[in-house]
């Protein structure tokens, strides 16, 4: 069983994407097989994170770098774990909903503003691109999938298992493609809904995708989800096609039927998260 019951978004990048320092890095990280599978890998983070936190909080540790490796006929691929960022984001969270004095024992003002400091240089799209900060390979999301990682990918796309000792669901898709879509739902949702919630963040994943060599494959791994679904409903879930079909409503200004797939597709997915209440 999984470590946790989430899914996440990974962009896999060719060496060619990483400075020279980086590539050697890369290039023994790969011929010394050391690469986690995606099925260890979150639970692999989830250790690391968990015992970061314990360090005496004086700093944010120094972290191993890890990947996840995707073999193609164009070379191998490497996604960055960023456990430097996951540390970060662990830090601020656990300040989150803690009276002030509980808060600053354990997460000492200074270091959560280091961590502020670390996750803003990450998330910077700008400054990615102008400096050559690392970037965020990887989203995670927990008890669900968000709506919009799903416009990034295509239904025909779908890789499912539900055999013995393989259950998964995952896509995969050339990054260009990816951002050939994100921009096409971009453009129809601001055409007819505005500057909405949804809108925003679109175009926030939006800007996340270009970051990328253009040589990238985008990955949504359903991860730990899975596990939440019958076998029949996991094989019959087609929820990218869903968001495809309500976006082309939407073009068309045909609003009921637009309606009709967002309604589904939350019923869908509300029935998952509220698993989270039961666990």
């Amino acid at each position: 069983m999984p470590s946790q019951f989430a899914a996440y978004l990974r962009v896999y990048e060719p060496l060619a994407a990483f400075d020279r320092e980086r590539q050697r890095y890369w290039r023994r990280y790969l011929d010394e097989g050391r690469a986690i599978g995606s099925a260890e890998g979150p639970g692999r983070q989830r250790v690391t994170v968990l015992e970061a936190l314990g360090a005496g909080w004086s700093r944010l540790p120094d972290l191993p770098e890890e990947a996840y490796v995707l073999t193609t006929e164009n070379g191998a691929l490497v996604c960055p774990w960023n456990l430097r960022v996951r540390v970060a984001e662990a830090a601020l969270t656990a300040r989150d909903g803690v009276p002030a004095v509980l808060a600053d024992a354990f997460v000492p003002p200074a270091l959560a503003g280091i961590a502020r400091s670390v996750l803003s240089d990450f998330r910077g799209g700008a400054q990615v691109l102008d400096h050559g900060l690392p970037r965020v390979h990887e989203h995670v999301a927990t008890w669900g999938v968000p709506l919009r990682w799903f416009l990034f990918i295509d239904f025909a796309e779908r890789e499912v298992s539900v055999g013995p000792g393989r259950r998964l669901l995952r896509y995969r898709t050339q990054i260009g493609q990816a951002r050939r879509r994100a921009h096409q739902g971009l453009g129809i949702l601001r055409r007819t809904m505005g500057q909405v919630a949804i809108t925003d963040s679109v175009a926030e994943g939006t800007r996340w995708l270009e970051e990328f060599h253009p040589g990238s494959v985008v990955e949504l791994d359903y991860g730990g989800l899975v596990h939440l679904f019958s076998d029949e409903d996991l094989l019959a879930d087609d929820s990218p096609r869903l968001v495809a079909d309500g976006l082309t409503a939407l073009a068309d200004g045909d609003g009921e039927l637009a309606t009709e797939r967002y309604e589904k597709l939350v019923d869908r997915w509300r029935a998952i998260q509220l698993m989270e209440r039961c666990n």
